[in-house]
């Protein structure tokens, strides 16, 4: 469904990276109605990473503003941070937004309301004096207790949690990694990439424990389902975020997980066309890669110029399918993951994982049995980086030449048609 005409009100909920771009974007394309931006937090929006890649050495917030994202008091003609939205009721001619405030909840009317609230840590019922590490106050609330000869207990070997365990463990923290699966973020690269990554704790002296299935977890420390204990002063639960959209229950389709379903213009697949989804609460619908998920940086910065464009009727031909991409410092590497793993993946290594730099390559038979390539994680290898994403953003998955690509002195490019 579209719009009977292009929008003169147009409502954003939430003030993170994506919320601020889609601001940005729409007076950057030409918007000049009513907008209005609705945020929980009552700070000027800032930059997420370093909260755990710099937790240690980084007391202030990256300021968005600063770094020329955007400035949400400029851009804005109603600012209200410190509410929640509750509530929408959209249809096919507008939306009512309900926001809860401190003075109560109040009503916005809108031509279209952008979702863009992000994601929350999970928190697993039960688990007591356990904390996480997503915002502001998480993050201070840790700097206050981590010090040399702190034990801390790290839940999940994913992408926060890693970072976090390499920061604690540089700062002289006694940390210990308890990881659910067999490997760290075998769920995202694979058993046999993440089996690849499992000598990097030992080398920071960080004691790694997989297959740890957790029962019991409190500020005295963890209880594991083989009748172990594992003695901490600071518990941190690291098992990753489900999509901020409780306030949307009922109002637009949810996938199982409770994202947005949305194609590559934000529009919500099945909802009505006032309104739209971007960054981490949507799962974007790609052509190529079917349901990429959002919870990642450089979604939340890109996908919002598509979605404006679309919005006020400026877009000049199909929406781009930029590749997905997550880049993670760690455990004294830098990771790139271009495009979308898929399971069962066959994988090809480019370099020596312990000798250097390296680059894993997953690859896909296609029904004629040709290799197409579907994602690639690099690690202290930026060179391939530019190739993956330029090669991973096409229409279809590129055919890799496997041999050729193993290679690490052949340029990735030149093994690709």
């Amino acid at each position: 469904m579209t719009l009977p005409s292009l929008p003169t009100r147009v409502a954003v909920v939430g003030t993170g990276l994506a919320g601020l771009r889609t601001a940005a974007e729409l007076r950057g394309q030409g918007f000049s109605g009513h907008l209005t931006v609705v945020g929980e937090e009552r700070v000027a929006p800032y930059d997420r990473p370093p909260l755990s890649k710099e937790l240690l050495t980084r007391t202030e917030p990256v300021d968005l503003a600063g770094e020329g994202y955007g400035d949400l008091a400029a851009l804005a003609d109603d600012l209200l941070t410190g509410h929640r939205a509750v509530a929408l009721d959209a249809d096919d001619g507008g939306a009512r937004l309900t926001v809860a405030g401190p003075a109560g909840t109040r009503e916005v009317a809108a031509d279209v309301v952008v979702a863009a609230t992000g994601a929350s840590p999970v928190v697993v019922p039960g688990w007591t004096d356990v904390l996480t590490l997503h915002d502001l106050d998480d993050a201070a609330r840790l700097r206050g207790l981590l010090r040399p000869g702190t034990r801390l207990a790290v839940i999940g070997a994913g992408w926060v949690g890693a970072e976090l365990a390499t920061v604690a463990a540089a700062a002289g923290v006694d940390v210990t990694v308890l990881e659910g699966g067999p490997v760290p973020l075998g769920h995202v690269l694979g058993p046999r990439v993440g089996e690849l990554l499992l000598p990097w704790y030992a080398e920071r002296g960080i004691a790694l424990r997989c297959g740890a299935t957790v029962t019991t977890a409190d500020a005295g420390g963890l209880g594991l389902t083989d009748g172990s204990r594992v003695a901490a002063d600071v518990v941190v639960a690291a098992v990753g975020v489900r999509p901020s959209t409780g306030w949307l229950s009922g109002s637009l389709p949810l996938s199982a997980r409770g994202a947005v379903p949305v194609d590559l213009t934000g529009r919500v697949r099945g909802g009505p066309a006032s309104a739209r989804a971007v960054g981490d609460c949507a799962d974007r619908h790609s052509p190529r890669d079917g349901v990429v998920p959002g919870a990642h940086w450089d979604g939340a910065l890109s996908h919002p110029a598509a979605l404006v464009a679309d919005l006020l009727g400026a877009a000049e031909g199909p929406a781009p399918d930029p590749a997905p991409y997550v880049f993670s410092t760690q455990l004294g590497r830098e990771l790139t993951v271009v495009g979308h793993v898929p399971p069962g993946a066959e994988v090809v290594l480019r370099g020596e994982p312990g000798a250097g730099p390296w680059t894993a390559l997953y690859v896909v038979p296609d029904a004629d049995g040709a290799p197409r390539l579907h994602a690639g994680l690099t690690v202290d290898r930026p060179r391939d980086v530019g190739a993956l994403r330029k090669a991973l953003s096409g229409a279809e998955h590129p055919v890799l030449n496997p041999a050729a690509a193993a290679d690490p002195a052949t340029q990735l490019r030149k093994t690709l048609t």
